[in-house]
């Protein structure tokens, strides 16, 4: 995770670049002049569909047309057109014709007679950019251009400029290289975060990877949707039409996903609910696409209609719920919430206005809006990702220090008891020997002469200060009473759940802490805190990746009951006997004088313990104290 930042910096850098291109495009202007044709005239073909000259010059029903104008309506059983206009002067060396965009399946370009360009396409990408060269001894000369297609719409639907070739070839390369550095770069960010996904921990992987679909379906969207690939690798033309209805059917469910992730279900599900209906529906398309692939395209009219008419309707929809359930968030002053929804809204009004602009209008109307809304979503996720990161590095320092005083502190406590124990052993073994001692000398005392009482009387002094010593040690190794209290027990454990849920998320686990009310025992608090962290720092050893550790607490009868419970490597029944005693363990590290002196500490506190564990099950504590009424006045001991 430590690299994850530096792979942050190096997306907004590329997202810098791709902005800088799209703010300042003039820099790429050519600097020479052209010619501009904005008038032509428009006829719809013969209904054989076949590029025929013949008798068009003779035709009466010629139409003028211009950039915008609507097209008389098409004949029954007619699915082609022709467009023509004059040659203009040429006062270059080396002039050309740059036709910016030509509607149809099929295109044919004609010069009088010659055939200029030709382009046949078996699928449903219909926007065509043209480069002609031309002769000077063209002026005056009628280019015709014939389309052919399903389309309403067909025929030259722009300006058509008239310059030099060099002019010309420079602003044609330029003019959708814009969408495809734009794509690219998404697809670099999504591809650069499907690696970072490899080093997450695995409770951040779904989100991570929702987040990265959604980054990469947008990409693959605005290269596929460009005519760039189009004009330049024509021939895999119905490659690059399968991968956009690919993305458009993925991005959606990505995209719930991740709202889901983000604001949870929402009222209702409404959310969860959306995003299998869209699951369902996208399957469907995508059954439709692999059925009208395999027909050769003889299902496209059904195909268009499920995955393109109906599918606008529903993003509509779609757009406008979702608009609505982040307005409903921005109530939580969260702000991550606020940047998300400011993302998302501008995609979600910007997507709606292309799509209602594509519904009302009657020429076909290319969809351009919508990346700066994709463009804002993403920013706005990527400052998330930036906050929650920076945020997850101020956590990792903050516990950092925690976790050092806390191992400070349990070391400290650990010797402690093993001095105790150790303490314990010896004042046994040895004060026993030492009454005897004293009692044999007591009656040598009464039974020796006078001078020899005196040295008879230190030696009697002298052990009874050994005596005193001795319980001194038994008084250090008996488990300190200290100040008796009435505790709430939700207030202590929620103490000690803050101080280990560092350990435990630095382990790849979490700890989930049921919150409970009107609970009260007797004791110390401090001990009770040192008997809780012992049996909870034990449950996170035992977990594997993303264990969790879950707490609850709750009254029984004239008892209050504490459960602990793990989902790691459990123990056996043997060693689930051998709990509590000095020195055994079956962690790699430890004494294993912490859970004896838990023990100690709970019967002390008039408590009782109880594990019950199996292996690969995880382990689960039971502790029961006695209850008490709240501000019982209890005094120390």
């Amino acid at each position: 995770m430590k690299d994850v930042p530096k792979y942050i910096v190096l997306l907004l850098m590329a997202l810098m670049l791709v902005l800088d291109f799209k703010v300042y495009p003039a820099a790429a202007e050519p600097l020479h002049t052209h010619t501009a044709i904005t008038d032509w005239q428009f006829i719809w073909d013969w209904p054989d569909d076949q590029p025929a000259l013949d008798g068009l010059q003779n035709r009466t029903d010629w139409v003028h047309a211009a950039p915008g104008d609507a097209k008389p309506p098409k004949p029954e059983g007619v699915h082609s057109a022709w467009s023509r206009f004059t040659v203009p002067d040429l006062s270059w060396k080396q002039p050309a014709l740059m036709l910016d965009r030509v509607e149809g399946q099929e295109v044919v370009v004609y010069l009088e007679h010659e055939p200029l360009y030709e382009s046949r396409r078996n699928y449903g990408y219909t926007k065509h950019s043209i480069l002609l060269p031309i002769q000077a001894d063209s002026a005056g000369k009628n280019l015709y251009v014939w389309t052919s297609g399903r389309d309403e719409t067909q025929g030259i639907t722009s300006a058509v400029l008239v310059g030099d070739y060099e002019e010309l070839r420079g602003n044609f390369i330029r003019k959708d290289m814009q969408d495809f550095i734009l794509g690219s770069s998404f697809l670099f960010i999504a591809i650069v975060m499907l690696f970072c996904s490899f080093f997450l921990p695995r409770h951040t992987i779904s989100t991570w990877l929702a987040l990265s679909l959604v980054i990469l379906s947008s990409g693959a969207l605005m290269l596929t949707y460009s005519p760039f690939l189009y004009t330049f690798y024509e021939g895999y033309g119905a490659v690059w039409t399968t991968l956009f209805d690919l993305a458009l059917f993925s991005v959606m469910p990505a995209v719930y996903f991740y709202f889901e992730k983000i604001y949870g279900p929402g009222p209702y599900k409404m959310i969860r609910y959306l995003r299998r209906f869209q699951l369902v529906y996208s399957g469907l398309c995508l059954l439709l696409l692999a059925a009208n692939l395999c027909s050769g395209n003889a299902l496209y009219d059904i195909y268009y209609w499920v995955s393109v008419k109906v599918l606008g309707v529903l993003l509509i929809i779609q757009f406008l719920v979702l608009i609505g359930i982040t307005v409903l968030n921005i109530s939580k002053r969260n702000k991550d919430a606020y940047i998300f929804t400011f993302g998302f809204g501008l995609l979600a009004i910007l997507s709606l206005g292309d799509l209602l602009w594509f519904y009302i209008s009657n020429e076909p109307y290319e969809f351009y809006w919508w990346k700066w809304g994709i463009i804002g979503l993403i920013a706005s996720l990527i400052v998330i990702l930036g906050r929650k990161i920076i945020r997850s590095h101020e956590q990792v320092l903050l516990y950092s220090k925690k976790l050092e005083l806390f191992n400070n502190e349990l070391q400290r406590s650990e010797k402690m008891e093993i001095i105790s124990e150790l303490a314990a052993s010896v004042a046994h073994e040895v004060r026993n020997p030492l009454q005897v001692t004293r009692g044999f000398m007591q009656l040598l005392a009464q039974k020796s002469k006078q001078s020899d009482a005196e040295y008879l009387k230190m030696a009697l002094n002298e052990l009874d200060r050994a005596t005193g010593i001795i319980s001194d040690f038994l008084s250090f190794a008996k488990p300190e009473t200290e100040q008796v209290n009435t505790l709430d027990v939700y207030e202590e454990l929620k103490h000690v759940t803050s101080i280990l849920q560092p350990l435990a998320n630095l382990a790849g686990g979490s700890i989930h802490l049921d919150e409970a009310k009107e609970l009260y025992i007797s004791g110390s608090s401090s001990k009770l805190k040192q008997a809780m962290i012992n049996i909870v720092k034990n449950s996170i050893e035992a977990l594997d990746e993303e264990g969790v550790v879950r707490i609850w607490a709750y009254a029984e009868g004239s008892e209050v009951a504490i459960h602990i419970k793990d989902n790691g490597i459990g123990m056996s029944t043997a060693e689930l006997s051998r709990l509590g005693e000095p020195y055994f363990t079956n962690k790699l590290k430890g004494t294993g004088l912490g859970l004896m002196v838990t023990f100690r500490i709970i019967e002390g506190m008039k408590g009782t313990i109880k594990f019950s564990s199996r292996k690969g099950s995880g382990t689960e504590a039971i502790i029961r104290f006695p209850a008490v009424p709240p501000n019982t006045e209890l005094t120390g001991a």
